[in-house]
């Protein structure tokens, strides 16, 4: 039994069973008409995740792929941007930026807080010649636990023509995020997250004003060429050889995701966090993020104080088969990651406080016994009841 594991991560997350039947089906071929009626099926079903009637792309890579693929293709060599950061990730968009040779201004936000609105829109105001051509920003900033509020930072451009690109690669499904009635320009997204898949697909939404910038754009790109994916997919192929498993299991987890529907989604996931913290708080533990920006996806716990993330994340995982994340950027050293995202149930959470509990105990750290999945299973019961 020493193979049987709960994940409790930002990523990869466990994938359901039907969804791993379905990467066991048999070869096609990808410019056949099989792969043709797949290609239907998922692309329009991610437009109902998105909550748009944008194109869609589907790239063989991992989210970062999909990040590059946003900066690549939308924004020249000298252009400038606006990288919003709160973590790591937002971290990462700029050390994409320059890798492209795109010049990133930052505006940069301690760890464990959300992004201020009224300081972006005060900095594009006074951006009088417009030459920030972008906003890039993270959705769910998995580094600490945080949810952005993108669509007052969308409404906080004002008249600016600025682009909003957000990495929604741990957010999508998870929290809510309707791309045109929030007028995001390109949302991100990744397979090994709510989508309940495998590493390995990058989706993009990609909206009109981002195809007209992408017309412009004089980068370097071949392999993620979103122009190149885009007339492809319109013929129900891809430029390049597609994970095709990845596509089949994309259609199952497409169709739980459409039976549960988005709002189930949101509220299970919503309600996972809540059980977390709950019961983290029942510990005697800190949390990095407050309530209000609370992420649905992902909580960062801060360590004891004289203990390593290692001191809880191994004998976790060792003992009791709970796999956990540590921390990264800023906070590596001070707090680990519980992750509550995509196939994760409530039982899964219940055992994972139950061990980190034993766990706290045998290091000496004073916790009462019974006390962490008590308080995570009162918030399920009240969720249970308010469902009913």
């Amino acid at each position: 039994m020493t193979d049987k594991q709960i994940l409790l991560l930002p990523g990869p997350t466990p994938v359901p069973p039907q969804v791993a039947l379905a990467m066991a089906r048999p070869a096609i071929n990808h410019r056949g008409p099989e792969f043709k009626a797949l290609w239907a099926e998922v692309t329009s079903g991610l437009k109902d995740v998105f909550q748009t009637r944008a194109e869609v792309v589907i790239l063989t890579a991992s989210g970062t792929g999909g990040m590059e693929a946003a900066v690549a293709n939308l924004i020249s060599p000298g252009e400038k941007v606006l990288v919003v950061t709160i973590g790591a990730f937002g971290e990462r968009f700029v050390q994409i930026c320059r890798a492209f040779n795109v010049e990133a201004e930052v505006v940069a936000f301690p760890y464990g807080q959300a992004a201020d609105p009224e300081v972006i829109a005060e900095r594009l105001a006074a951006d009088t010649g417009h030459e920030i051509k972008a906003i890039l920003v993270q959705h769910n900033e998995t580094s600490t636990g945080v949810l952005n509020d993108i669509q007052a930072i969308s409404r906080a451009r004002g008249d600016h023509p600025a682009l909003l690109i957000v990495d929604s690669i741990s957010g999508l499904a998870a929290a809510d995020l309707p791309m045109d009635a929030w007028h995001i320009d390109v949302v991100i997204a990744g397979s090994q997250k709510a989508f309940m898949l495998p590493p390995g697909l990058t989706m993009l939404a990609v909206g009109e004003r981002a195809w007209q910038a992408a017309e412009k754009c004089s980068n370097q790109r071949f392999y993620l060429d979103i122009k190149k994916a885009r007339n492809s997919g319109l013929k129900g192929q891809t430029p390049f050889t597609p994970a095709v498993p990845l596509l089949y299991g994309l259609q199952e987890s497409l169709r739980l995701l459409k039976a549960e529907t988005l709002t189930g989604s949101y509220a299970r996931h919503a309600l996972m966090r809540d059980m977390v913290r709950a019961g983290v708080r029942a510990l005697g533990l800190k949390l990095l993020a407050d309530e209000a920006i609370a992420s649905p996806a992902v909580t960062a716990v801060c360590v004891p104080e004289g203990m390593k993330p290692a001191d809880i994340i191994n004998p976790l995982r060792e003992r009791f088969g709970v796999v956990v994340a540590g921390g990264q950027g800023a906070v590596k050293d001070q707090v680990f990651r519980i992750g509550h995202l995509g196939y994760v149930s409530f039982n899964d959470i219940l055992a994972g406080l139950a061990a980190l509990e034993a766990v706290l105990a045998d290091a000496g750290v004073p916790v009462t016994r019974g006390a962490a999945v008590a308080a995570a299973s009162t918030i399920l019961s009240e969720g249970e009841a308010v469902d009913k």
